[in-house]
């Protein structure tokens, strides 16, 4: 299977939104910007000449920003998981992304262009499968008390005698 690209539909704003991305992660550059010419404009409602596309990538993952106009707007219901290995990234994106945006329950934000983030640190996963039933339970009773992830507060819950 070839990769994928994911697309995010902006209001005027992809140009905009993918340069603070590509901010946010290392590895990450903008890759081209497409505008909007005669038969696109005319068809979409967009001016001619602003910027229709811009294909970006995020440490090796493509993404597509398109300025499609204000029908759509972004939902929870679709987000994108960043797995952090430190606190040290935890904190990083944590910050990064929720700037000007909204900081929500169990390691979940929007972005101040109200795209959703789940960062996670992969120890998550392996405290939740490697221990017993009443180990997993209080990882997640800690889980569902916490904004941002504290890795060390999840294993002093999973460790908990």
């Amino acid at each position: 299977m070839k990769n994928f690209t994911n697309c995010l539909w902006f209001d005027g704003q992809a140009e905009e939104a993918a340069n603070f991305y590509v901010s946010v992660f290392e590895n990450s550059r903008v890759l081209q910007v497409a505008r909007y010419g005669d038969a696109a404009a005319e068809m979409s409602g967009q001016e001619k000449g602003s910027i229709m596309t811009v294909i970006f990538e995020l440490d090796g993952q493509n993404f597509m920003a398109l300025n499609g106009g204000p029908q759509f707007q972004f939902s929870p219901a679709i987000s994108f998981m960043i797995n952090c290995e430190t606190q040290a990234e935890v904190d990083h994106f944590w910050e990064k992304l929720s700037e000007g945006g909204r900081k929500d329950q169990c390691g979940w934000l929007q972005d101040r262009y109200g795209v959703s983030w789940q960062i996670v640190p992969t120890v998550l996963g392996e405290l939740m499968q490697q221990g017993t039933a009443e180990q997993s339970e209080r990882v997640i009773a800690a889980l569902m008390k916490m904004t941002k992830l504290d890795i060390n507060l999840l294993r002093q819950a999973y460790e908990q005698v």
